[in-house]
């Protein structure tokens, strides 16, 4: 019987999860991570921002797919670039 169940949405939408991750350059301390994951954190859809300055990457879960332009815009008004 049983199955997986997607949630949904108030209006009865399924949602759809998403997780991309990005390798941001520049990053050099805690400042740095703070900036880069307000920023990402205030796309529409995002639902939660990583940031792990060792690695220089940012993982982005989202309620809905993420434009990497929106991102990279992102990135970059924190004062830092994705890797390309």
């Amino acid at each position: 019987m049983g199955g997986d169940v997607a949630p949904l949405t108030s209006d009865g939408k399924e949602i759809v999860m998403a997780t991309q991750t990005y390798t941001v350059t520049g990053m050099t301390c805690s400042h740095c991570v703070s900036s880069v994951s307000a920023e990402v954190g205030a796309i529409p859809g995002v639902t939660d921002v990583q940031v792990d300055l060792a690695s220089g990457t940012v993982t982005v879960n989202s309620d809905q797919p993420v434009d990497e332009t929106a991102v990279a815009a992102a990135v970059d008004e924190a004062g830092y670039e994705l890797a390309r």
